[in-house]
């Protein structure tokens, strides 16, 4: 019964006293609107009869906007007036075209699109919830309804991640060819691999002279010298409880996540071979030859649902899952937190084994939290307490980036905002420098 109907059995009370007798008034009364909404039901549009289908995008970037479309179908032979109410999760930040209170009118035969758009405010899967259908009769009085039903196609939006860290990478890649030498610069790497044979000109290193070379061509020449290509990156994520810890507006593991984007898309611009790894206490995604242009959305897709899991992370398991499929020297980097339970514990009994094979360098955001409490003057007596506790946590971070350093780790340890251009930084380092 629609507000309408109430409005009319309202207006029938209120007739009551003109009767004769009472009773008779109420029964017809009763009776008349029974039979309004009889008649409104009985044609109403059968809901049975509407086919609903859905089409738009299937991804977007988290801070964009998609649009699904609702595409109702009416195969009866009846108008169909409906209201229709299409529920989404409330971190799809779903804004239908058409408000769920207003008519759409199908006639027979016809198909209605209803848009919704879509701004996600988390990134992962955002599903479909449930479909809701109010068909309406002529005079308002009744309605059929249905939830769930008519059946529709199940649909889930792909939120990637945002990869705010891409506005370095224009920078960080006219340092990378600076460094393989396609574009002239003060500050070339030597790197390891021989490249070409050019005249000597003043200011170039003694050491390069090719000396058999410069007897033949009667003139000096020198040797220049590329860097490595086709090494080997392996990139793991620690998706284990301290990805969890929110460093101002995201999660730890939102922060990493940018970071890897960022390096996977310098190391494929450089030529090397990138795998990235997911892991807590078993694996959450695995992708291989990210260094492949096809392959990097592929990587997109496949870091976006990941999601912290409240356990501890198995560094056992990530150590031998690096040692079996990995057997060549690669640089392996570990995007974690710098927390001395976590590592001490878990990396630091299987870092030797580790390190005899792969080049490892351990990357780590810092907690802004920590920061402010080190840096601001305690307000209150119980804020000494706190900055003592952040200066303590700064300490054992200080122990544990030396006994990583005992075993020739490389330690990243930044804010959240420079982790993804410093890690970046610190590769090219590496790369120049010959030491992948």
């Amino acid at each position: 019964m629609t507000w309408r109907a109430a409005a009319l059995l309202a207006a029938g009370a209120l007739t009551l006293p003109a009767w004769p007798a009472p009773f008779v008034g109420v029964a017809v009364m009763t009776g008349a609107v029974l039979l309004l909404l009889a008649m409104d039901l009985a044609l109403a549009a059968p809901l049975r009869a509407l086919a609903v289908e859905r089409d738009g995008e299937r991804a977007v970037r988290l801070g964009g906007t998609a649009t699904v479309t609702l595409h109702l179908r009416n195969t009866s032979g009846r108008t169909l007036r409906a209201q229709v109410r299409d529920a989404w999760v409330p971190s799809a930040g779903a804004r239908p075209d058409v408000p769920p209170a207003r008519v759409v009118d199908v006639a027979p035969g016809e198909v209605v699109a209803l848009p919704s758009r879509l701004t996600p405010t988390r990134r992962g899967d955002r599903p479909a919830v449930a479909l809701t259908v109010r068909s309406l009769g002529p005079l308002g009085l009744a309605f059929r309804q249905r939830t769930g039903r008519p059946a529709t196609p199940p649909w889930t939006l792909r939120v990637l991640p945002r990869f705010d860290s891409r506005r370095h990478l224009p920078e960080k890649l006219s340092r990378l060819r600076v460094i393989d030498g396609t574009q002239v610069g003060r500050g070339r790497g030597a790197g390891t691999e021989f490249d070409t044979l050019r005249e000597y000109v003043p200011g170039d290193d003694v050491r390069s002279i090719d000396w058999r070379a410069s007897a033949r061509r009667a003139e000096v020449m020198v040797r220049t010298w590329r860097p490595e290509r086709d090494r080997r990156l392996v990139c793991v994520l620690d998706t284990g409880r301290t990805s969890a810890v929110r460093l101002g507006e995201e999660p730890r593991l939102d922060t990493s996540i940018d970071a890897a984007l960022l390096l996977t898309a310098l190391a494929a611009r450089a030529g090397d071979r990138v795998d990235v790894l997911a892991v807590d206490s078993a694996p959450r995604a695995s992708v291989t030859g990210a260094e492949r242009p096809a392959q990097w959305p592929r990587l997109a897709h496949a870091l976006a649902p990941l999601q912290p899991a409240l356990v501890e992370t198995d560094f056992r398991l990530i150590a031998g899952e690096l040692l079996r499929r990995h057997r060549p020297r690669s640089l392996v980097v570990f995007l974690t937190a710098l927390e001395p339970g976590a590592l001490g514990e878990g990396l630091l009994p299987v870092l030797p084994r580790l390190a005899a094979r792969h080049r490892v360098l351990v990357a780590a955001a810092q907690d802004p939290v920590l920061a402010t409490l080190t840096t601001e003057p305690p307000g209150r007596p119980e804020d000494a307490y706190a900055a003592a506790a952040a200066w303590r946590t700064f300490a054992e971070r200080d122990r544990l980036t030396s006994a990583l350093a005992r075993h020739n780790v490389l330690v990243v340890d930044t804010p959240a905002p420079r982790l993804a251009p410093t890690l970046a930084d610190t590769y090219l380092r590496l790369k120049s420098t010959g030491q992948l």
